[in-house]
């Protein structure tokens, strides 16, 4: 699962973006955490504008994006997503199960070769994912995440938190599912090769997504004294 989670955010941001939409990789590095030991820190923007609903278009900048950061000390990770920096208030947690055979996906990211339920590896023999495997499946992998969504601008928060709640339930899952149905082309690979592919992948998303903002953050604050 460890390469298998690499492999998947390289090719997953790869495929979803496209003419200045999608993740951009701004760091990627080695980490070390006094707790949890050594691990990897990566920090992306993930661009959303095409994803917006038609009342959100009309009141934030040209360019939008999600500031995700993550502190991968496998099997954990803490994971951040924040909008414009602001501080979160008071929070209300709920709780979100996922399940990447039977859960409906938007229709537009269908695809049979990679829906479990009709997937089924060559080189592990797993698959296919029936209604209630995760009660009777081996072996069986579960990830819990616990994410934070900050915004606060013009009246909008729960709106805006709902619609970047859904946002990042739907990366989850696809992406998930997409881990599961990629299994044979991750399976044989070692760390070395997957940071190699990793690096390559990322390399190639950041030309198709940054040719398209020549400088994004000063779009944003230019937006934000003109509002103010």
């Amino acid at each position: 699962y460890k390469i298998g989670q690499l492999y998947m955010i390289s090719k997953h941001s790869h495929e979803q973006s496209d003419r200045g939409e999608g993740v951009e990789v701004v760091q990627n590095e080695p980490f070390e955490d006094p707790h949890h030991g050594n691990g990897q820190f990566t920090e992306k923007r993930v661009y959303l504008n095409s994803k917006l609903p038609s009342w959100a278009r009309a009141v934030v900048p040209k360019i939008f994006y999600v500031t995700e950061k993550a502190w991968n000390y496998y099997p954990y990770t803490i994971t951040e997503y924040t909008i414009f920096d602001n501080e979160a208030k008071d929070l209300e947690r709920e709780v979100c199960f996922i399940d990447i055979a039977c859960d409906e996906i938007p229709e537009r990211y269908y695809k049979e070769s990679e829906d479990p339920k009709h997937f089924k590896s060559e080189k592990t023999g797993r698959g296919q994912l029936r209604e209630g495997w995760r009660d009777n499946h081996q072996p069986i992998m579960c990830s819990y995440k616990l994410v934070t969504v900050k915004f606060e601008v013009w009246g909008l928060q729960t709106r805006v938190e709902q619609f970047v709640h859904k946002v990042v339930r739907d990366i989850l899952l696809i992406g998930h599912r997409q881990a599961f149905a990629w299994v044979d082309e991750w399976y044989d690979m070692t760390m070395d090769d997957v940071r190699e592919y990793e690096k390559n992948m990322h390399e190639q998303t950041n030309i198709k997504v940054c040719n398209q903002h020549s400088s994004p953050v000063d779009d944003i604050e230019s937006h934000a004294q003109t509002s103010t």
